[in-house]
């Protein structure tokens, strides 16, 4: 099995050094992708020492900051070209466990026909650890929203920890998917659900970042409420 993981960064720089050999040493047989936006405080130098010991990470450097979800849309079409066979979302600060990777992969194992697994904090089994409460509320609260909107009986449909299998994204018209942040994980997951492709949700613990800053910002959550309520209406007017 071709896998490869897909980490954006944006000044983590501190992060991606503890990540990288972490990813190599609990995943076999497995390529990572740095996709770096013109990172000012040494990253892609950081990857690029790394890559001395590790031939099966990988460097793109991008001439700016474009975006999560430029980043992955980028990601995946580099790695369908290299046809590699499983494409994994994973932040670079930390907050996504290696071990909850580990149980992603078994699942997918397990069940070989599920076209995309997420890493999901809401399900019974999955947590938060040392998030402030607003955010867990705001999260929850989101997650809720899109449910009840765009119907997708997903618990996690912002979540930024996945594994999509290269058949479900041959199937997805990348250059349409226009979202960025906490939208494009949804607007993907809506995209899965069109699809007609099974997804499962695997309970992680999601861990607050410990060094950098977030990027998460109101800018990202307006665009996310715009979108899917953008998204429910038509679905309700067609449904009507």
């Amino acid at each position: 099995m071709k896998r490869l993981v897909i980490i954006p960064t944006f000044n983590e720089s501190e992060n991606i050094k503890v990540l990288v050999p972490r990813i190599f040493k609990y995943i076999p047989n497995t390529s990572v992708l740095v996709v770096d936006d013109g990172s000012p405080d040494g990253t892609a130098e950081v990857v690029k020492n790394l890559q001395k010991n590790f031939p099966g990470l990988y460097l793109e450097q991008r001439g700016k900051k474009s975006g999560l979800g430029s980043a992955y849309r980028f990601g995946f079409k580099w790695g369908l070209e290299r046809d590699f066979e499983e494409l994994i979302e994973m932040d670079a600060d930390l907050s996504h466990r290696v071990r909850d990777l580990s149980k992603m992969i078994e699942r997918k194992e397990i069940e070989p026909n599920v076209g995309l697994v997420i890493g999901s904090r809401w399900v019974k089994g999955g947590s938060t650890v040392n998030w402030p409460k607003r955010r867990e509320i705001l999260s929850r609260a989101a997650n809720l929203y899109v449910r009840l909107l765009l119907g997708m009986g997903v618990s996690d449909s912002t979540a930024g920890f996945r594994i999509y299998s290269s058949e479900l994204l041959r199937k997805i018209p990348l250059d349409t998917i226009k979202s960025e942040g906490y939208s494009f994980q949804i607007e993907m997951t809506r995209a899965a659900k069109s699809a007609k492709t099974k997804i499962v949700e695997v309970p992680i613990i999601f861990r607050e970042r410990e060094s950098g800053v977030s990027k998460m910002s109101g800018a990202i959550v307006r665009e996310a409420m715009i979108l899917v309520t953008i998204w429910g209406l038509k679905r309700f007017f067609v449904l009507k």
